[in-house]
Order: structure tokens, then C-alpha cells, then sequence
């Protein structure tokens, strides 16, 4: 049965979610097409109590912290996802069957979940600068508007300190900060008594801007400090995109079609066919509609287009975020008790902006570590584990983790190709390539070093630099780059698809330019005026 509609989105991960959200809002008929995993093993067992009362009140607490299948335990520390607990696992299930990647220098994560990768987003909001933008290849003025109505849709909290220019820029609608962890506050204290000679070196810290409720909001909770964060969303305090979904399918006009893995697109005179393998029954089916919105992530949105266009251009450029973290000793929390109540979320961000111009900016997001296990750094220790238990365990309060993102952009080492394989489940194969030159490998080493001589100065010593695989990040874009001549296999700053007439893509394929900061605001900023755009088109 082939059915109709007026606008299709395609995915339900950030982008996909703010686009539907922006179309059902101004009345018109939407479809959302997604393969939709959830959680059906462990979203009901987890109780709703802090991390510290689980773990001395509850004695099935191994089921989910380690996992039913001890899937929680993983052997391959810098694999790309191997930090997910096992309740967000769902978040990448059926990747391999259903949309494999082969690479021996690009390791992406991808995502078949409703929601997408949003399910496991560190929540972590930035309003790129001007300088930025336009790199990307974004309007200043749209995409300012675009932050505002995003930010009262999700909720974001924050304060104007330091870090403000690099994450909340002239953001209006912002919850106040919340409340600051203990391994946290001795360096944020550490830093406004030394600021001075730290700006003079080009580094700024201020408090994180997230996507956490500090205050409540609809049917959503205030943050309660559970430290639960990583395993559980029952208080619905730090945004998913999963929820704006399901708000959505309170409504007459949307309808969420799951099970969905779309193929490819054919535009015709009387409107688009998208053409979709059911995961359900292995089967085809075709849907129509008047527009098309294309966001099911960077990876998925290439392999649609390179499909519909029948494979005319098998290799597409790609960008992602060089990534690696640090764990530091900070001396001033040594053999102090961890407080009950705290996030374990990113509270802090340092910023390494020597040229003061917001652009080009490294950065790195400060954590302190609990409720993701103790075990799991153990195993990262030259000691047996018995004797490296007993000495982590006093460690444990004292541990902050510098988690570093540089800036970038693409060259001709950093590609995407896609092969047919009649034995996959498409019948294609996404391949890639990433290599970084000596140059790029030689800054961003200096950067790193710049970080690490700031963090010593604000009480964290730097144990070791683990450098992730290339897609470790989970920050992709820049496959079909913005552009206005349109060129087959580009974007038009509007987000319509070159070569097309009414295909539109608002993940973040166009983007020219990654800044080290976190993209999924603007990620959603963009599909909020690419949705915007699709309407002003009727």
C-alpha cells in the first residue's frame, strides 16, 4: 500500500525531531519515517532513586549497570561507543545489519534508535560565533533566531561567566545555571583567581550551557541530581529527542512510521517517492509526498542521495571532530567523600582561543567520574586489578576527565565511498577514509599540550592522553557542502538539494567547517529553518 503525504521526514535523531516538530507546529501534515529502536530491556527496571541509593539498597543493580549479558563490561576501551551503558546500547542496534560501515581510519557511530544519537548526547549546547557560521556556511542572522526557538523548545541552562561568548553568545531564553559539583568547584574557584594571567594565554572556562531543566517545564522534571544521567531519562530532566517525538504523536497531524529504512528518493511531476525496505518484513514500500526532508544523520543522508541519483558520484567528502580525553588526578579532592547529590555531566568547558577572535577554538569539557564505574579505569591501569581496586577506590573523588575536541575541516585524505555488495542488507556498503596530515597532526598535538599545561595550573594533573579512532567524536558533516551554484551533490544555503526540487536536507551534511565546540544546537538550530525554509517554498 503506497501512502501520501504532503512532507516526509526522514529520521527521528535531533535534526529530524526539530524539523517535524517545526513543520506539525505551523499545522500542516507531517509523516516521520524511522526504523525506531528502543529500549524494551531495561527502561522499566531501573528504580527511580540516586546512584548512591541504588547501589547500597538495590540487589539486582548488576542487571543494568553491568548488564544482562555483561554487555556493560567492555574490553575495548577507546572503541567507538564502548563507553554506552547498557541501557543506551539500543542507541546502536542494528547498525551492522542494516547499514554497515567498513574502514580501517574512520570509525563512526550510527544510530537506528528513536531518537537517534540524541539518546546518549552529553547535552552540551553552543551558539556558534559569527566567524564560525560563516565558515559553516550559516547565516548570522537566521541561525540566531533559529537558537531562541530551539532553546524554548528543549530547555537550556547556564549562566553569563567566561565561557558565555563561546557557548551562549546572545542567547536570551536561557534556566539558571545548575548547581556546580564539588570536583568541579575548586577548579572553576582556581581559575577566577588566576584568570588574568590564563587570559592572557588565550584561555577562557566558564559553566557548560546544557540541555538540562533547572526548572520544570511541561510534563518535563527539574534536574534532581541523581547522577543518573547515563542510564536512566524517567525525570526527563536533560532533553532527548525521542521526547519531542513522542509529544508529537499526541497530535492529529503527524504520524510516526516506524521500521522504516529508507533507500532512496525518486522526484517526479507530481511530487516524490520514497522508496523503503521495512525492517519488520524485509519488504518495499513506497510512500509519496509533496517535500522531502532528509535527516537521518550525515552518514544516512549520503547514502540516500547517492542512491537516488543512481550512483553517478560513489565518494563524498567528510568531516569530523578529532577527539581524545584526558583523566587528570586533581590534588585538591584527594581522599574526599564524592556528595550524593551531583550530574556527572560536563559542567565546566575550557576554551583555548589565543588569536581572542572565537574562532578556531579548541576546547575541552571537564567531567568528574562515578556513576559510568570504577571498573572501567581500573582496567586502564599498569596494575593487577586487585591492588589498582584499592587505590582507584581512594582515587575516585579526586579523577576529572578532560574530554578534548579540536576544530576542522576536510581535505582529500577525509572521504566517504560507497560500494555495491549484493550481500549486504541495502545492497550497498558505506566505506571512508580518514587520515590527518603531519601539519594537522602537529597543531592539534600543540593544543593538546596548551590544555594540558592549563588544566596543571588549575589543580588537575594530567595521567595520560587517550586519542580515540577517527569518528570517536560522533561529530560528522560536510558530505553534500553548502553551496549557491548548485552543484550535484551539494546544498543550497536554504537546505535544499542540488538537482532536485523539492528535497531538502537539514542534518548537517552541508556544513564547510566543524568547530571544536559541540554542533548539536546548531544542528537543530539549522533543521529548525530548514523546516522554516521548506515552507516558504509552498
Amino acid at each position: 500500500m503506497q501512502l501520501n503525504y504532503d512532507y516526509i521526514v526522514v529520521g527521528s535523531g535531533a535534526t529530524g525531531a526539530i524539523a517535524a516538530h517545526s513543520l506539525v507546529e505551523e499545522g500542516v501534515i507531517v509523516a516521520l519515517l524511522d526504523v525506531g529502536v528502543e529500549d524494551e530491556t531495561y527502561k522499566q527496571i531501573i528504580p527511580s532513586k540516586d546512584f548512591i541509593s541504588i547501589r547500597k539498597e538495590e540487589s539486582d543493580q548488576h542487571r543494568y549497570f553491568l548488564g544482562k549479558n555483561y554487555e556493560g563490561i567492555p574490553w575495548e576501551s577507546t572503541k567507538v561507543g564502548s563507553q554506552l551503558t547498557p541501557p543506551r546500547n539500543f542507541l546502536t542496534q542494528l547498525t551492522d545489519k542494516l547499514i554497515s560501515f567498513e574502514s580501517d581510519s574512520f570509525k563512526p557511530m550510527e544510530s537506528m534508535a528513536k531518537g537517534g544519537l540524541g539518546g546518549g548526547w552529553g547535552l552540551g549546547c553552543y551558539v556558534f560565533s559569527n566567524p564560525e557560521l560563516q565558515a559553516i556556511g550559516l547565516h548570522e542572522a537566521e541561525m540566531k533566531k533559529a537558537y531562541e526557538a530551539v532553546a524554548s523548545h528543549i530547555g537550556v541552562s547556564g549562566t553569563r561567566d567566561d565561557g558565555a561568548p563561546y557557548c551562549l553568545g546572545d542567547l536570551q531564553n536561557i534556566m539558571p545555571v545548575s548547581d556546580l559539583e564539588q570536583n568541579l568547584s575548586g577548579v572553576y574557584s582556581s581559575y577566577n583567581n588566576q584568570k588574568k594571567s590564563l587570559n592572557k594565554k588565550g584561555v577562557f572556562l566558564g559553566r557548560s550551557a546544557l540541555a538540562l531543566l533547572t526548572e520544570d517545564k511541561d510534563t518535563r522534571s527539574a534536574v534532581q541530581y541523581k547522577d543518573m544521567d547515563f542510564w536512566s531519562d524517567k525525570d526527563q530532566s536533560a532533553y532527548r529527542s525521542w521526547m519531542t517525538i513522542e509529544q508529537l504523536d499526541k497530535k492529529t497531524n503527524f504520524v510516526y512510521h516506524k521500521n522504516c529504512l529508507v533507500l532512496k528518493f525518486r522526484e517526479h511531476e507530481n511530487g516524490i517517492d520514497v522508496i523503503v525496505k521495512r525492517t519488520d518484513t524485509n519488504e518495499e514500500q513506497i510512500f509519496s509526498c509533496k517535500k522531502l526532508i532528509l535527516s537521518p544523520g550525515v552518514l544516512g543522508t549520503a547514502r540516500i542521495v547517492i542512491r537516488s541519483f543512481e550512483y553517478k558520484k560513489e565518494q563524498l567528502p567528510v568531516i569530523c571532530n578529532p577527539y581524545c580525553y584526558i583523566p587528570c588526578i586533581q590534588w585538591r579532592m584527594l581522599g574526599k567523600e564524592i556528595e550524593q547529590k551531583k550530574t556527572s555531566l560536563g559542567q565546566l568547558v575550557l576554551y583555548l582561543d589565543e588569536n581572542k577572535n572565537n574562532y578556531d577554538v579548541g576546547m575541552a569539557a571537564l567531567f568528574s567520574y562515578r556513576s559510568l564505574l570504577l571498573f572501567k579505569l581500573i582496567k586502564e591501569t599498569p596494575l593487577n586489578f586487585s591492588d589498582a581496586r584499592i587505590i582507584m577506590q581512594y582515587l575516585q573523588s579526586s579523577f576529572t576527565i578532560a574530554g578534548i575536541h579540536h576544530p576542522e575541516k576536510g581535505s582529500d585524505t577525509k572521504f566517504i565511498r560507497m560500494k555495491k555488495d549484493a550481500g549486504a542488507y541495502t545492497g550497498d556498503v558505506l566505506t571512508g577514509q580518514y587520515i590527518l596530515s603531519d601539519q594537522e597532526i602537529s597543531t592539534n598535538s600543540l593544543r593538546e599540550k596548551k590544555i594540558k599545561s592549563a588544566l596543571r595550573t588549575l589543580g588537575c594533573q594530567p595521567l595520560k592522553t587517550v586519542h580515540t579512532p577517527h569518528g570517536g567524536s560522533i561529530h560528522y558533516a560536510g558530505t553534500l557542502p553548502f553551496n549557491d551554484r548548485g552543484d550535484e551533490y551539494t546544498i543550497y544555503p536554504n537546505g535544499k538539494l542540488a538537482g532536485t526540487k523539492n528535497v531538502f536536507v537539514a542534518d548537517g551534511s552541508g556544513f564547510n567547517y566543524l568547530p571544536a565546540k559541540g554542533l548539536t544546537f546548531t544542528l537543530m538550530a539549522n533543521a529548525y529553518n530548514v523546516a522554516k525554509n521548506v515552507l516558504k517554498n509552498d
